[in-house]
């Protein structure tokens, strides 16, 4: 019996797939706990559109991430801190920070979680980042910590 499964079924796939069962285990199992639906000729529709949905949504996710990498690429970020005599930062300059300064200064957002640091930014001066947009999609970067002004 062809089955779309609903959730992840170990041994006979993952949510979304369509598989083949025996007919006892799909009667028996599956179907009572909700965890596949019959294949039938709408729900094998169903299923070909969320596909198609899910492809155009990855596709327009990547068009995205590659016209912000190309916006931000080699751009220097400025952000203002606090310091003491000697020059280091009271705090450290963190990916939020960062993450705040290109939303205002770019009008790109982008998730703290994908800046990456090459060390602590604890002192004024320009340091290298980059920002990971997407899978095999980055932007290389700087920001220029100063004096606020």
């Amino acid at each position: 019996m062809k089955v779309i499964l609903k959730a992840d079924v170990k041994g006979s796939g993952k949510a979304g797939q369509m598989v083949d069962v025996s007919d006892g285990y799909a009667r028996n199992f599956l179907l009572p706990r909700g965890l596949a639906a019959e294949a039938s000729a709408q729900a094998i529709n169903d299923l070909k559109g969320r596909e198609a949905a899910k492809e155009h949504k990855a596709a327009v996710e990547k068009a995205e991430a590659e016209a912000a990498a190309q916006k931000l690429d080699g751009v220097v970020v400025r952000l203002t801190a606090k310091a003491g005599e000697n020059g280091r930062l009271f705090g450290a300059v963190t990916a939020k920070e960062i993450a705040a300064a290109v939303k205002t200064q770019f009008s790109v957002g982008v998730d703290k979680r994908k800046i990456v640091l090459e060390g602590e930014i604890k002192s004024y001066g320009t340091y290298p980042f980059e920002i990971r947009l997407h899978p095999g999609i980055s932007a290389k970067l700087s920001v220029q910590v100063g004096e606020p002004g």
